[in-house]
């Protein structure tokens, strides 16, 4: 048997590997790409099918999307910007 303390070593040993940092930051960014396509889309007053259309994708890979729970291609991204009638802006930060 784990105790508590054991299993809250180990995971914060987990999260200090450069692997889930990586992960980590890939969710942030998929969740932040959802948030920005969900709040353009519910600005037109479209539905998520409504996008999927307009995109020519389906509309579970809008959810998806929205939901953060893929990191989409810029191909993707490109599809959804024109959808939206937007500029799709890409960039490195330091």
């Amino acid at each position: 048997m784990t105790s508590q303390k054991e299993f809250d070593d180990h995971l914060e040993a987990t999260r200090a590997t450069p692997e889930y940092q990586a992960a980590a930051r890939a969710y942030a960014l998929a969740y932040e790409l959802g948030r920005q396509v969900r709040a353009a889309r519910e600005a037109r007053g479209w539905s998520q099918t409504e996008l999927a259309n307009r995109a020519g994708m389906r509309q579970h890979a809008v959810s998806r999307l929205e939901a953060g729970d893929v990191v989409p291609t810029i191909t993707t991204l490109e599809r959804i910007a024109a959808a939206l009638d937007t500029e799709l802006t890409v960039s490195l930060a330091a």
